[in-house]
């Protein structure tokens, strides 16, 4: 009896046809010829029958030898790669600058409240080991891309070890996950208006819809390439908002009775610290190092794929300088009263005279634009799931157009109410690393080497052995955060509610957020 035929699409189908399509020269480079593929069809007369594509590594533009195949008009995609111009344009510095966008911004507004509950010891080690498991990870993840260029977004990459229950499910992951991303920022801006005007008379939430607002008209630019342009802002903005809370932090400590000496910092946690408020500061950190989630959708616009790597070192040594940095001085300056988020403190030191409000006013672009970055990603990601065929994806239309503003501005809807749902920033962070940074950027990355990178068998060779143990390493480190993290979160989110420490939700009351 023959062998049962491998259904159309299968895993191992979809495995084969993207290494064996992908391989091929000269290659066409359509979607439909990987559909094509995977549906079983002769690679070769694909690739024969196809003139060859290359992107420009210099303008991004695609540039074809020859005629454009006539068969593409089948599945839709025929007159439209001319609309696919402008998605081509990310260089590896401007990927970089994505990243940061993305990453840093919550990031360094957590770390010194994370230091004050761990001690400046386990803090600074977390801080760079984190970031060094990350920079990691986040290569693993790149190199799945370069062996599947098919891969978009996280969802590609998880269908290749999972098949279609993978891609369902990563797929709501990731859409939930930079919701909730959004949502934090919305919360954050809350905290940064109701910090920069001090009244808290004024009702909570209107800031919250203000944020919103913000957040949806920032969030509008459709490609990676043009909200670079915003990137540099929001990176100028992280510096000088963590500058001027080093040095404002700094003045005071050292002006205040005992001087810096006076100070309650402490290297180890202190004797109060319990298990769940230790692993919730942890989990903060994880959170600053997430940048691998949103990789895929950020290289699928390079028009050097390759470069990746530079662009995640970069990202990677930044950030482990300004986490560190940032941590450990703002810890060492005000010790165990740090408020996180830490940038929003407003320093009543003569040294910053009467613009008491600099710090939360100047982290605002860093609060706004890194948070409208998320909506785009995911934005991005439903609009090719919707309308994988249509000229509406490539948002240049305007049905395209009205399809965007109505999806960004649902987007920005559902994360005001998760922002006003739940209203406490380090509980939120919590969640989100627990529920879904556990998986982007450690158990999923240690699957896809073991099944996608790895070459032999684990035990032959050292660095297959070497290699082999660090992932599983970093595979345990991820379900020990989705377990330990999220049980940490809910438990802060009962003990605050019991507390009365932050304000309940969809309220008025902003005393909670008062310098």
């Amino acid at each position: 009896m023959a062998a049962p035929t491998e259904r159309r699409g299968s895993l191992a189908r979809v495995q084969q046809a993207s290494k064996t399509y992908w391989s091929s020269e000269p290659r066409a480079g359509s979607w439909s010829n990987i559909r094509r593929a995977s549906a079983d069809l002769p690679v070769a007369a694909i690739a024969g029958a196809a003139p060859r594509r290359s992107l420009g590594a210099s303008s991004g533009q695609d540039k074809y030898d020859g005629e454009k195949p006539a068969s593409d008009e089948e599945f839709g995609v025929g007159d439209i790669h001319e609309g696919e111009e402008k998605y081509h344009r990310l260089g590896w510095k401007k990927l970089t600058v994505c990243l940061i966008v993305e990453a840093i911004a919550l990031g360094s507004l957590s770390i010194p409240g994370a230091f004050a509950v761990l001690g400046m010891a386990p803090g600074v080690i977390l801080s760079i080991g984190l970031g060094l498991v990350a920079i990691y990870t986040s290569y693993v993840v790149g190199q799945v891309r370069m062996r599947h260029p098919h891969v978009a977004h996280y969802a590609d990459a998880v269908q290749l070890i999972w098949g279609k229950f993978g891609y369902e499910l990563a797929g709501a992951m990731f859409a939930v996950f930079l919701i909730l991303i959004t949502g934090s920022h919305v919360l954050t801006g809350t905290i940064a208006w109701i910090r920069i005007v001090d009244d808290t008379a004024i009702c909570a939430l209107a800031w919250g819809i203000i944020s919103a607002v913000i957040l949806f008209i920032v969030a509008l630019p459709p490609t990676f390439a043009e909200f670079a342009i915003l990137g540099y802002v929001d990176f100028v903005s992280i510096i000088i908002a963590i500058l001027i809370t080093i040095i404002a932090t700094g003045v005071e400590a050292h002006s205040a009775p005992g001087g810096l000496s006076g100070v309650d910092w402490s290297v180890w946690p202190p004797p109060t610290t319990t298990f769940y408020q230790a692993f919730l500061a942890t989990t903060n950190i994880i959170f600053a190092y997430s940048f691998a989630v949103c990789q895929y959708s950020f290289m699928a616009e390079m028009h050097t794929p390759k470069d990746y790597v530079k662009s995640i070192w970069a990202l990677g040594l930044i950030e482990m300088f300004i986490y560190t940095v940032t941590g450990a001085l703002v810890y060492a300056f005000v010790g165990s009263t740090v408020k996180s988020p830490a940038l929003l403190m407003k320093p009543s030191n003569p040294f910053i005279g009467p613009a008491d409000h600099l710090s939360p006013g100047i982290a605002l672009p860093v609060i706004f634009i890194s948070g409208s970055i998320n909506s785009t990603v995911v934005g991005r990601y439903i609009l090719n799931r919707a309308f994988p065929k249509s000229e509406i994806r490539l948002i240049h239309t305007k049905a395209g157009w009205l399809t965007w503003l109505a999806l960004i501005a649902t987007i920005t809807l559902v994360a005001w109410v998760i922002a006003e749902a739940i209203p406490f920033f380090s509980a939120l962070l919590g969640i989100i690393s627990s529920l879904f940074i556990s998986g982007f950027t450690f158990y999923f990355p240690a699957l896809f080497w073991f099944q996608l990178i790895k070459e032999g068998k684990w035990y032959v060779g050292w660095k297959n052995i070497c290699l082999s143990i660090l992932n599983g390493l970093v595979f345990c480190i991820g379900l020990i955060t989705l377990g330990c993290g999220t049980y940490a979160s809910v438990e802060d989110i009962v003990s605050s509610y019991a507390s009365g420490s932050v304000r309940a939700s969809f309220t008025c009351d902003a005393t909670a957020y008062g310098g």
